[in-house]
């Protein structure tokens, strides 16, 4: 039977003889002697005492309910790190004896994993000081196709193969699900246990329980009327907290964007639909949904040989009725007129919009309260030594806690927003990595969530992990 403690306000009913528990303990043994010699205490001083029975531990001036039972089955070791975890919420040194999932096992049973992942959760992310913690290695198929982040744990759901790996907020390896897609270009953590999933070489998205490895439902977009809607692939997939969105693109090219009711995964209604003859109507490459307006921007970016072009559209999701939209290259009116972007991202909590121009390689922000013809405002390298020289060649946008993340072939930059300054002074541009990172080859994808940040690159194994280091009690779990 699990065991657990139950915290109390009220005044201690059972203190323990001296020498005082549990004051922060010098040692490990320190704490196994305390524990035996209160057990040994207890059975004398009540011989009908029963392992059932609950007694009440004073942790730091906090007071904890248990049974015998649950202080005499687990491992007194973890248990005495345990107990330093409940008085300061840290983990103190000795714990890197034990692995993450051991941990997390004996916080379990005793009912206080919620502590133990408080305490192992990385610091607020600040791209500036970030660096790499780890690399996820699927068991097998290792290059990454896709992946996604959950936003608020930190878990990841990986593509690679046709297969999805699934790991959880301490990046423990849970299960892996085979597909019936032969690749997986777009996914999508829609539920904590529930992946999205699309194929550029498959029609339909797929939904599949990652925690149970189960197949739970496709979906597919028809039109009996229209005989050139059939075999529609997955582009991007986004997700409000009603709703998923998709957009589907067929083999003559005519797309859409699909609303899907999460409660019913039924259709409810078309967003837009396009015929694709032309850039400003391919299908969209990203979407990202807007909490604070409802509404949801795509994208859609393609490099031929007269450079980069592409658009950036907003619908209202209701009506499917566009609400702004720009393509590039544009008009004459614009001040960048032939410097196409060559991605894009949004900011949804600050409710602004990126981009970075494929030939000056330079960084543009759009307030999406303030659209107009051309919202852009250009933000200038001041340092000489750090100006960009050359276009955005393999460039990759990523917006994450108010701070831009941008990939230049194989090098991580980040652009953090600073407390005064104006226009042009607005963002300061950092390097996130140092110059052996840049040699593993090229950024493809960049994701956050958690305090983390997931980087996959160009025929390499795995995605790499990218947090912040602890002020306190530095210390590395195995």
């Amino acid at each position: 039977m699990q065991g657990h403690f139950s915290q109390f306000l009220s005044p201690p009913l059972l203190q323990f003889p001296s020498p005082s528990f549990p004051d922060p303990p010098s040692s490990s043994s320190t704490v196994i002697n305390h524990l035996s010699y209160m057990e040994n205490e207890i059975s004398n001083s009540t011989p009908n005492t029963l392992p059932s029975d609950r007694i009440k531990l004073n942790v730091g001036g906090k007071l904890f309910e248990t049974t015998i039972s649950t202080l005499q089955s687990g491992d007194p070791e973890i248990f005495s790190v345990l107990l330093s975890l409940l008085r300061s919420n840290r983990l103190p040194s000795t714990a890197c004896s034990f692995s993450k999932q051991e941990l997390a096992d004996e916080a379990l049973f005793y009912g206080i994993d919620s502590h133990l992942r408080y305490a192992v959760s990385p610091p607020p992310l600040s791209g500036i000081d970030a660096s790499i913690v780890s690399t996820i290695f699927p068991a097998s198929d290792g290059l990454v196709s896709s992946f996604t982040a959950a936003a608020d744990d930190g878990s990841v759901c990986i593509a690679h193969g046709g297969q999805i790996s699934f790991y959880d907020h301490n990046l423990t390896h849970l299960s892996t699900v085979r597909t019936h897609l032969e690749d997986i270009t777009s996914i999508r953590h829609v539920w904590p246990d529930v992946a999205a999933v699309g194929s550029e070489t498959a029609a339909g998205i797929h939904f599949y329980n990652v925690s149970s490895a189960r197949y739970i439902e496709s979906i597919h977009w028809t039109d009996s009327t229209d005989p050139r809607i059939y075999k529609a692939r997955v582009s991007s997939i986004a997700d409000s907290s009603s709703q998923i969105f998709a957009s589907f693109e067929c083999p003559h090219r005519e797309n859409c964007i699909l609303s899907i009711d999460k409660s019913t995964l039924q259709i409810s209604s078309e967003i837009t639909r396009q015929s694709g003859s032309a850039t400003k109507n391919t299908v969209p490459g990203k979407l990202t949904w807007l909490p604070e307006t409802g509404a949801i921007i795509g994208s859609a970016v393609t490099c031929g040989a007269f450079g980069y072009s592409g658009y950036i559209r907003m619908w209202d999701p209701r009506n499917g009725e566009v609400v702004w939209e720009t393509s590039e290259p544009g008009s004459g009116r614009s001040s960048r007129f032939g410097d196409s972007f060559a991605d894009v991202d949004v900011d949804a909590g600050g409710l602004t919009l990126f981009k970075v121009c494929s030939k000056s390689g330079d960084l543009a922000v759009a307030d999406l309260r303030r659209l107009g013809d051309d919202p852009w405002v250009y933000i200038n390298e001041k340092n000489p030594s750090m100006r960009i020289i050359g276009g955005a060649s393999n460039c990759v946008l990523h917006c994450y806690k108010s701070q831009v993340f941008v990939g230049r072939e194989g090098s991580l930059e980040v652009w953090s927003k600073e407390n005064n300054g104006d226009g042009e002074g607005l963002y300061r541009r950092n390097f996130v990595d140092k110059e052996e990172d840049s040699k593993r080859g090229v950024i493809r994808k960049i994701e956050g969530g958690g305090d983390r940040l997931f980087v996959s690159r160009e025929n390499v194994e795995g995605i790499e992990v990218w947090e912040n280091t602890k002020d306190f009690d530095d210390m590395q779990l195995l």
